[in-house]
């Protein structure tokens, strides 16, 4: 069953708790809002009852290392306006929660580190915080959401934005608005974590880039030792351009330098080009 959360709760709860942006402080962040008041009731969810309010999206948001969900709302009469704020273990983990659930329906906005909505919601991600917002008045409140979004976002994380590797991905060709963030299990693989993708097309070429945050130089040899040892291949290898005959996806080029480990994946499958590894050796670079 959910937790909730008095203010006087709330208020002891923010100074015993020392996690960033507990359930009081996002409370305090919340603008007054003329014509709409908000609740006196904080819901707090955390992994074990998140089930209990978002269902089947659950398992997602635990993936990518949710921590705590606090979920506020202001009311006008029949109407409200729900604000949901989901805690995560780092500001990456909130980024690649926000970029799972990118809609090609919404449209953006210049909130946090990104935003999209409507209408009727804002969906966003600031610091370690991936903020939902709804509501359902008839008429189009858009921009007093926006107003509640922006002063949330800005006092979460003032700085919010994308993750800094992001900024190694090469601008030429690079699909608008597609740079994610995967915890694990890339493409089928679970020994493929914390890595950052992004869509291209280059001259009719259709790729996805990644770059892969091993953490240290021994972390990205062991991730490699178990990508060649399912690849069944026995060849030895040092930091450079490498290319891994991966069965399930074709061949995948990489290039490894020091803690990273970038490359491309294509769909289609088709060989690896010198444009694919001149493309490789480009985006390490930039690291």
């Amino acid at each position: 069953m959910k937790r909730i959360v008095n203010l006087m709760f709330a208020a002891c709860l923010a100074a015993c708790t020392v996690a960033a942006q507990t359930p009081a402080e996002l409370r305090s962040y919340l603008p007054v809002v003329d014509g709409w008041t908000l609740s006196a009731e904080t819901e707090v969810f955390d992994e074990d009852n998140l089930f209990d309010r978002i269902n089947g999206a659950a398992p997602l948001f635990i993936e990518n290392n949710f921590q705590e969900m606090t979920s506020l709302e202001y009311t006008r009469g029949d109407e409200y306006i729900t604000v949901q704020s989901y805690r995560h273990a780092s500001p990456e983990d909130a980024f690649g929660m926000y970029t799972s659930e990118r809609s090609s329906d919404l449209s953006f906005l210049p909130i946090g580190g990104e935003a999209q909505g409507d209408g009727k919601s804002i969906f966003f991600f600031s610091g370690n915080i991936y903020v939902k917002m709804w509501t359902n008045a008839t008429e189009d409140i858009s921009a007093t959401l926006q107003t509640i979004a922006t002063q949330l976002a800005q006092s979460i994380d003032p700085q919010a934005a994308y993750p800094a590797l992001v900024k190694a991905f090469p601008a030429e060709g690079l699909t608008p608005y597609s740079v994610a963030y995967i915890t694990s299990n890339y493409i089928g693989h679970e020994f493929l974590q914390s890595v950052y993708t992004a869509a291209y097309n280059q001259a009719g070429r259709s790729f996805q880039a990644f770059i892969i945050d091993a953490k240290s130089t021994e972390g990205a040899r062991e991730l490699l030792d178990k990508y060649f040892a399912f690849a069944r291949q026995t060849q030895e290898y040092t930091e450079g351009p490498l290319v891994i005959n991966d069965r399930y996806n074709g061949d995948i080029p990489v290039y490894w330098k020091g803690p990273y480990i970038v490359g491309i994946f294509k769909e289609s499958g088709d060989p690896v080009t010198p444009q694919d590894e001149t493309f490789v050796k480009q985006l390490a670079s930039g690291l």
